[in-house]
């Protein structure tokens, strides 16, 4: 176990939990520059002191998750002893981001090396830049029966525990809606393959959501704001993409890689001919 500051640039979109009603994979950059996964965190089960933003330095004590063989995996002792720290805005901020993604830590530009990595248990996470972005795709996905028995679980969990005591952070916590749409990006990589992975980021979840309240539940004008917002807006930055492994499909999946994050850097000024 160790005390570590992390910088948090990942929160994936909220799961269901049996054991913790509802999870959030987070995971960030040490001050070393490697990256490392805290999870579980029931993020929004958490006191709003303890709740932080992406782009923030935290301070907690870690230890290795010894049931999950990705090497970046560690779980959060406490969850109550979080020092939430300095955060890097986007008002002067860009540089700083910039200096920590594309400075500090390692950005890969091989997909085939990620996938190579991650089948001999070097690394389930990684800042990857695609060569080319091709499109962002949805397919709609049915509810499953397990599913479904999940939300009957965390749902019984939330009534004992608001029954034990009125007080319980959980009394007026509803789980994250479920997402019916699973997104994906398609793009070239370094070989001029076209590649398709899923994407897991809170933001496009969230993106969905707000697009369906302002479109009065067209969730075919839904859709296109999202793809709206993420082709022109993310593609026509220098965008790069933070990736992880899954832990079910680690090392069974041809490609095990997803998108847990994006990071649409501001393209940096012409520099100014002076003569």
């Amino acid at each position: 176990m160790s005390r570590e500051r992390v910088l948090i640039t990942v929160k994936t979109y909220p799961t269901l939990s049996q054991s913790h009603v509802e999870l959030v994979c987070t995971a960030g950059f040490r001050e070393n520059g490697s990256w490392v996964r805290i999870y579980p965190v029931p993020f929004r089960l958490m006191e709003r002191g303890q709740q932080f933003a992406k782009w923030t330095w935290v301070e907690l004590p870690l230890a290795r998750r010894t049931k999950d063989q990705r090497p970046e995996s560690f779980s959060p002792v406490d969850r109550d002893d979080i020092t939430i720290l300095d955060r890097i805005g986007t008002e002067d901020g860009w540089r700083a981001r910039r200096e920590w993604v594309l400075g500090r830590s390692r950005v890969s530009k091989s997909m085939a090396d990620l996938i190579d990595a991650a089948k001999r248990d070097e690394q389930s996470l990684a800042t990857y830049k695609p060569a080319r972005m091709i499109s962002l795709e949805w397919k709609k996905v049915p509810e499953t029966a397990e599913e479904l028995a999940k939300v009957a679980a965390v749902e019984e969990q939330l009534r004992q525990r608001d029954f034990l005591d009125s007080s319980a952070e959980t009394e007026d916590f509803r789980p994250a809606r479920r997402v019916p749409y699973e997104f994906s990006y398609r793009f070239l990589d370094e070989a001029g393959k076209e590649r398709k992975l899923r994407i897991l980021d809170w933001e496009i979840g969230m993106l969905y959501w707000r697009s369906l309240d302002s479109t009065d539940g067209d969730e075919d004008a839904a859709l296109e704001l999202v793809k709206r917002r993420y082709e022109t807006e993310f593609f026509a930055r220098d965008l790069h993409l933070f990736l992880g492994t899954t832990y079910e499909w680690h090392k069974r999946a041809p490609n095990p890689w997803v998108v847990i994050g994006v990071f649409p850097l501001p393209h940096p000024p012409p520099q100014m001919e002076l003569f």
